[in-house]
C-alpha cells in the first residue's frame, strides 16, 4: 500500500513555513510542524508542535514522537529563522545568541535528530534556509548573515557525512519576500537590494516551492 511522503517543517506559524505547510497538505502529504506558538491551520493530515527549534531537549523529543507515530520521516524543511538589523557596534551579545541559537542551532538539531531516522529507510531529503543576505554582504545585517553563512557551510559538509545513508541536503536562498521576517526593514534598503538582483522583483512562496520540489524528488 502506497503512503504519503511525511513532511517535518519548522517556522509555520507565520510567512513561507506556514504557505508550506498549506502546499503539502493541498499535495497529500503527511505535515507535521512547529513554532514557539500554536497553529491556526487544521487538517487531518496535519499536526502542530510548539517548541522552540533552540531548545535541543524538545526537538528531540518532537521529531522522536513523529518518528514513532508516523514510522518514517521522509523531507525537513527548516525554516525556522530570526533576523535583526543593527550595526555591528550597536549589537548586544544577546542579540547575537538569539540569531546564533535559531537560525543555527535549531537548524542543526532538527538536521541531525531527523537524519537518524531518515538512516533507517535509507532515505531523506533536507532543505534548509540560508539568506540572499549571505552573498550581498548587507550592511547591518552581520551577525544575521553570518548566522545563514554558518547553515551554508554545515550543509555543505552535512550532505557529505549523510549521502552514504540515501540522504541528501541542500540549501535555499531565497531573495526578498514579503513577509514579517523584513516588515521592519525601510522600504528603500529592499529596493536597493531587489535592484542589485539578477532578476529584479521580490521573490514568491511559488519560487521557493519550485526550488523545494526539485530538492526533494528521488
Amino acid at each position: 500500500m502506497r503512503r504519503e511522503p511525511v513532511v517535518v517543517i519548522t517556522g509555520t506559524s507565520r510567512g513561507i513555513g506556514n504557505f508550506l505547510v498549506k502546499y503539502f497538505i493541498e499535495k497529500g502529504y503527511i505535515v507535521t510542524g512547529c513554532s514557539r506558538s500554536t497553529s491556526t491551520i487544521h487538517s487531518k493530515l496535519y499536526s502542530h508542535y510548539t517548541v522552540d527549534v533552540s531548545d535541543e531537549k524538545r526537538v528531540g523529543q518532537m521529531v522522536s514522537g513523529i518518528y514513532n507515530r508516523f514510522k518514517r520521516i521522509d523531507v525537513a524543511i527548516t525554516n525556522a529563522g530570526v533576523a535583526s538589523m543593527n550595526h555591528s557596534l550597536l549589537t548586544p551579545g544577546a542579540t547575537v545568541d538569539k540569531l546564533f541559537d535559531i537560525n543555527f542551532k535549531g537548524m542543526f538539531y532538527v538536521c541531525r535528530e531527523c537524519a537518524k531516522y531518515m538512516k533507517i529507510r535509507n532515505y531523506g531529503r533536507i532543505v534548509n534556509f540560508s539568506s540572499v543576505a549571505v552573498p550581498m554582504n548587507i550592511e547591518g545585517e552581520s551577525i544575521y548573515a553570518s548566522s545563514k553563512s554558518a547553515v551554508v557551510s554545515f550543509s555543505k559538509i552535512f550532505a557529505k557525512e549523510v549521502a552514504p545513508f540515501g540522504i541528501t541536503c541542500n540549501v535555499i536562498a531565497p531573495s526578498p519576500i514579503e513577509t514579517s521576517l523584513i516588515a521592519g526593514v525601510p522600504k528603500e534598503k529592499i529596493e536597493k537590494i531587489i535592484q542589485n538582483l539578477a532578476i529584479k522583483r521580490y521573490g514568491t512562496f511559488k519560487d521557493i516551492t519550485n526550488v523545494i520540489e526539485f530538492f526533494i524528488k528521488k
